[in-house]
């Protein structure tokens, strides 16, 4: 179980690092200047958005193996060529402007609802379900995946403005494509065989 929660984690924190949402994260963070209301309302998109994606993955281990491991291994090729592909261009999410004199709570609402719309159908909600689906272990899968993504958001809300300078977002995609490629490859693999 720990070893599950353990891949998920570091393949989707990688996965994540230079996604939209981290950006979005950023933008939110820098408009409501208020970092606590900010990532408490991201983690709690993020967290639906990996119930959604465990839910999925766990039906998925109910269908017959062979080719659920092959569906599998695609999405995990898929998501990896995804994010081998995606360049961290400008992703700048619209961001107009917020009154200062938002509630805390309007703040959460509003940086959970951005997280929902812009993750949806994302590389990381995909892998968490291929995760699931592939481990058979869906706590920690989710567990994992929620502490991965939960993390990512505090590090762009807390230190957003040193990595975008720091620490080249490419060489980070670069790992997770392979990350994702080399787990993709191995499930076709193993299904296969």
């Amino acid at each position: 179980m720990l070893q599950h929660a353990a891949v998920t984690f570091f393949a989707i924190f990688l996965a994540e690092l230079p996604d939209k949402t981290m950006f979005a994260t950023l933008l939110l963070s820098s408009h409501f200047k208020r970092k606590l209301p900010v990532w408490f309302g991201v983690t709690i998109g993020y967290i639906t958005h990996v119930v959604i994606a465990v839910l999925f993955g766990s039906a998925l281990t109910r269908l017959p193996e062979k080719p659920i491991q092959v569906v599998v291994g695609i999405l995990f090729c898929v998501g990896g060529a995804m994010t081998w592909r995606s360049g961290g261009g400008d992703d700048n999410a619209e961001s107009g402007k917020w009154s200062a004199s938002l509630s805390n709570a309007r703040v959460v609402w509003t940086a959970a609802s951005v997280i929902l719309v812009a993750e949806f159908a994302d590389l990381t909600q995909l892998a968490t379900a291929g995760f699931a689906a592939r481990f058979n272990d869906p706590i920690a899968v989710g567990v994992g995946a929620a502490l991965a993504l939960s993390s990512v958001s505090g590090l762009a809300v807390l230190a957003g403005t040193w990595l975008q300078r720091h620490v080249q977002l490419r060489v980070i995609q670069r790992v997770a494509a392979i990350l994702f490629l080399v787990i993709g490859v191995s499930t076709l693999g193993f299904a296969l065989l």
